[in-house]
C-alpha cells in the first residue's frame, strides 16, 4: 500500500517520485553507515574482503545475488524511462551536457547501491562471524542477532532501514514492470492494474508464508541472470554509429562494457554448473 502511495506521486511530475525514493535510500545508508560505525569492523580485514572470491559451497549463489541485487537489470529499463524525454536537446552540445549530468546520475547511484551492499556485508561479517554467532537465516535471525549483539539501538535502525529499503525497492520495481509492460510487452491495460501484476509475485509469496530471505536471495540470483538480457542490447546499441552517431562508444568503452558483461555470464554459467552439474 505504502508503495502505491509512493508511486501515485507521479501523477505530479518525476520528481516528486525521485525525491520520495532519493529519500529512503538517504535513509537506507545512514542506517548502515551507523551500523558500521557502531560495530567498527577492521579496515585491513574490510579491505581484503574487496578481493573476489569464491571460498566454499554457495558462494557462487550469493555472488551471483549480489551483482543482481545492486546492478538490477529492470532499473537500466526504469533508468531510461525516466531521462529519455526528461530534458529536450536542441543540439549535440546540449545533449553532451545531459550525458554528463545523467553519468553522473548512474555513479552515484549504483555506487551507493554498491556501498551499502558492502556495508550490511562487513557489519554482518564482524558481528556474527566474529562473535561466533550460527544458525543467521533469515532476516529475522539477524534483527535479533544485532539486538543482542549490539543492542536495541542497532536492532531499530537496522529494522527502518530495511523497511525504508523494501519500500523503496518495491515501489521502483513496481514502476520498472509497469515500463516493460508498456515499452515492451505494448500491453495498454489500465495503470493500477499493471503495478498490481507487477507486484502480485510479492503479495503471494507473503500469502504462502514461504522464507521470505530464502525467496529474496533468490530473486536477486534471477535479477542477474536477467542482467545479460540488458547489457548485450545496450552494449550493441551503443557502439552503433548508425544509432548513436558521434555518441556512439569507443572501442576502449566498447571492450570494457565487453568485459564486464562476459565476467557476468561466466558466473552465472559458473552457477548453473555448480547446481546441476557440480555434484556428478
Amino acid at each position: 500500500m505504502v508503495a502505491f502511495v509512493v508511486l501515485g506521486l507521479q501523477s505530479r511530475g518525476y520528481r516528486p517520485f525521485e525525491r520520495a525514493i532519493s529519500a529512503m535510500l538517504l535513509l537506507i545508508a545512514g542506517g548502515f553507515l551507523f551500523e558500521l560505525l557502531y560495530v567498527g569492523p577492521e579496515p585491513a580485514q574490510a579491505f581484503a574482503g574487496l578481493v573476489p572470491t569464491l571460498p566454499g559451497e554457495g558462494s557462487a549463489y550469493l555472488a551471483v545475488g549480489i551483482i543482481g541485487a545492486t546492478v538490477m537489470p529492470h532499473v537500466v529499463y526504469l533508468h531510461s524511462a525516466l531521462t529519455s524525454r526528461r530534458v529536450a536537446a536542441a543540439s549535440d552540445a546540449e545533449r553532451r551536457t545531459i550525458l554528463r549530468f545523467e553519468r553522473w546520475d548512474v555513479v552515484v547511484a549504483l555506487g551507493a547501491a554498491g556501498l551499502i551492499n558492502l556495508t550490511m556485508l562487513m557489519v554482518a561479517a564482524e558481528l556474527f562471524h566474529g562473535s561466533g554467532v550460527a544458525g543467521i537465516g533469515g532476516i529475522e535471525d539477524a534483527y535479533a542477532g544485532l539486538g543482542s549483539l549490539a543492542g536495541g539501538a542497532a536492532a531499530l535502525v537496522f529494522a527502518v532501514a530495511l523497511l525504508a529499503s523494501g519500500i523503496s525497492s518495491s515501489s521502483v520495481g513496481t514502476f520498472a514492470g509497469q515500463v516493460v509492460m508498456a515499452g515492451f510487452l505494448n500491453l495498454r491495460i489500465p495503470l493500477a492494474v499493471r503495478r498490481l501484476i507487477t507486484m502480485l509475485p510479492a503479495l503471494v509469496v507473503i500469502a504462502l508464508g514461504l522464507n521470505a530471505t530464502d525467496v529474496l536471495n533468490l530473486s536477486q540470483v534471477v535479477l542477474s541472470f536477467g542482467t545479460p538480457f540488458a547489457l548485450i542490447p545496450l552494449l550493441l546499441i551503443t557502439r552503433d554509429r548508425a544509432v548513436m552517431g558521434s555518441f556512439a562508444s569507443s572501442r576502449r568503452m566498447t571492450a570494457l562494457m565487453g568485459a564486464i558483461t562476459t565476467v557476468i555470464v561466466g558466473l552465472n554459467g559458473y552457477l548453473l554448473y555448480e547446481q546441476f552439474l557440480g555434484t556428478r
